[in-house]
C-alpha cells in the first residue's frame, strides 16, 4: 500500500558545518564518535523543526532517515484500523528516533508526530548505510546505538502492552461484578422438566 511521502511544513536547514558537528558531539547517540566520524555526519545531516501535532512519518512508508530530537516531544505510534493510533513511546531532548532505515525493507515500524514544536537534526538513511559498509568501524558504532534505540522500542511497546492488558482486565473484572450483581437481582425461576 502506498502511503504519503514524508511531509515536512519547515523545510530543513543546512547550518555551518562546524556548528552542526558541535551539536552532533553533543547529542548522546554520537557521543565517543571520532571527529572524522562527526564530520562526516556533519555532511549528511540539516536541522529541521516540526510543528505542533504535524506527521513525521507514517508506519509503512519508506524509511530512509534518522533524527535527533534536540527539543520538543515526539509521539511513536502504531496504527491499527480498528482503534486508531496507540501511543508507544514520547521520545524528546537527546533522543534518536529512527532505526528502520537500517533493516531492510527500510520500512517505519511506527509512525511519528510532533506532539509540542519540536528541533531535530536528520540525518540521510542511505548515506550513513553506505558508509557503514565502507568503514567498519563507524559501522559497528553506529550499529550499537541503532540497535540500543530498536531494544528501547521494544521495552517501551511491551510496557504498554503491559498496560493495555491492566486495563482490559480492570474492565473485565468490573464487567464480571456487575452481571453478578446483577443476576442477584432477578429472581430465580424454577426450570421445569418436560
Amino acid at each position: 500500500m502506498k502511503h504519503k511521502l514524508e511531509h515536512k511544513k519547515m523545510p530543513p536547514v543546512r547550518a555551518d558545518s562546524t556548528a552542526l558537528q558541535t551539536v552532533i558531539a553533543s547529542q548522546p547517540f554520537f557521543r565517543g564518535f571520532s571527529a572524522e566520524h562527526l564530520d562526516f555526519l556533519a555532511s549528511c545531516a540539516m536541522q529541521t523543526e516540526f510543528h505542533d501535532n504535524e506527521v513525521i512519518f507514517q508506519q509503512g512508508d519508506v524509511a530512509n532517515r534518522l533524527y535527533l530530537i534536540e527539543d520538543g516531544k515526539i509521539a511513536l505510534e502504531t496504527e491499527r484500523a480498528e482503534c486508531g493510533a496507540i501511543l508507544i513511546q514520547t521520545l524528546g531532548a537527546g533522543d534518536a528516533l529512527g532505526w528502520s532505515w537500517l533493516f531492510p525493507p527500510c520500512v517505519w515500524r511506527f509512525s511519528a508526530r510532533a506532539v509540542a514544536p519540536t528541533r531535530a537534526i536528520f540525518f540521510y538513511g542511505t548515506w550513513l548505510r553506505e558508509r557503514c559498509e565502507q568503514d567498519t568501524n563507524f559501522g559497528c558504532k553506529l550499529m550499537e546505538r541503532t540497535v540500543q534505540v530498536a531494544i528501547d522500542r521494544l521495552q517501551a511497546t511491551r510496557q504498554q502492552l503491559v498496560e493495555i492488558s491492566q486495563v482490559a482486565l480492570k474492565a473485565q473484572a468490573e464487567a464480571l461484578r456487575l452481571a453478578i450483581k446483577q443476576q442477584k437481582h432477578i429472581p430465580h425461576i424454577p426450570q421445569t422438566i418436560a
